[in-house]
């Protein structure tokens, strides 16, 4: 049995410009995540990510270093309940 886990992260650094909802898209899709990254107003990039646990936990260790143009500079986490609700990742704006 495979449990499903939903986390949501805020990626903090030079994540704004530089690709990395689109990377992280990517990532997630490779992984049948679903869920969604966007932009945050203060320079950050929300993640919310669910699937299979051990699938999120590799989207996780992504984050933590982000696409080559990225500098990520922490990753604040938390688990949040599943939402089961969700079809494919989305880019959020």
């Amino acid at each position: 049995m495979t449990t499903v886990t939903r986390v949501h992260a805020v990626v903090s650094g030079t994540v704004q410009g530089v690709g990395f909802r689109y990377w992280t898209a990517r990532k997630a899709d490779g992984l049948d995540l679903v869920g969604y990254a966007r932009n945050l107003f203060d320079g950050t990039v929300e993640v919310e990510a669910e699937g299979p646990s051990v699938a999120v936990d590799s989207l996780v260790e992504c984050l933590r270093t982000g696409p080559p143009s990225a500098t990520v500079t922490d990753v604040t986490l938390r688990t949040v309940a599943p939402h089961g609700d969700a079809d494919g990742f989305a880019i959020l704006h």
